[in-house]
């Protein structure tokens, strides 16, 4: 664990940092392929079965909820993946076994910050109930209707304007609290505490950079579900390397004074 007071330092980046953690994640994508594709592959099937599950009880908000929850709860679904950046970084190969039971992820810190992000998940749910509820006062249950009336109506813009700003606000946050994070908890022993300051640090340390490199995420992960998700077996991983290059591109080895 961390010693008690000494969070690590905080590196400055250029501008073009997330281009280049996403080249250098390609490249370890084709390092092993295999088990990183197949990780992509199962998290894409479950997404996939989870939205068509609900396009068939025909809840059409919560199609749209689930697609940008996503956000949410990916960097705790990437734990896999990161534990395959830090083996590749060392000249190791990994399995797909490995990347499935990360047994330095599976202690106490790790699923705080997993509960953080649960919760968060559950308010962002009742947040978008509250401004769909507001918004109409019919219950559309197709996702053809729910779909024109988001976009054909006036009440259906104020809506998706209002769930866009706020949704946007927590969004921001929990990236902010989990970006540097979750593959720090899984490389060195700090505490939640720790690690989630040192995530905010990293931000704002480097905010143009980092919310940069939000929006890549977000544009990616948005490519992905216009494919019906198929588009996870490639950009989940090569997502989850990055994030795993970006914190140890931010995250000094050394102290902060």
């Amino acid at each position: 664990m961390e010693p008690s007071g000494r969070l690590p330092s905080i590196n400055t980046i250029g501008a073009g940092a997330p281009f280049r953690w996403l080249g250098g994640a390609w490249r370890d994508l084709l390092k092993a392929p295999v088990p990183c594709l197949a990780y992509g592959l199962a998290l894409a099937i479950f997404s996939s079965w989870l939205c068509y599950a609900v396009y068939v009880f025909n809840a059409a908000f919560w199609v749209l909820a689930l697609t940008m929850g996503f956000v949410f709860v990916a960097p705790m679904l990437a734990m896999g993946l990161y534990e395959a950046g830090r083996l590749i970084e060392q000249g190791q190969k990994p399995t797909l076994g490995g990347m499935l039971f990360v047994r330095s992820a599976v202690r106490g810190d790790t699923a705080y910050l997993g509960l953080a992000l649960l919760l968060i998940y559950f308010f962002w749910g009742r947040i978008a109930q509250i401004v769909y509820g507001l918004s109409t006062y019919r219950l559309y249950r197709t996702v053809e209707a729910f779909i024109g009336f988001a976009i054909g109506t006036p009440e259906g813009h104020n809506m998706l304007i209002v769930g866009t700003i706020i949704g946007g606000a927590i969004a921001l946050f929990t990236y902010c609290l989990v970006v540097v994070s979750a593959p720090m908890l899984l490389d060195r022993r700090a505490d939640v505490f720790s690690a989630t300051v040192t995530s905010f640090r990293a931000v704002t340390t480097n905010f143009g950079p980092m919310i940069l490199w939000a929006v890549l995420i977000v544009v990616l992960i948005l490519a992905a579900a216009a494919t019906g998700f198929l588009g996870l077996i490639v950009i989940f991983p090569w997502l989850g390397l990055a994030s795993w290059r970006a914190y140890r591109d931010l995250v000094s080895d050394g102290a902060a004074g």
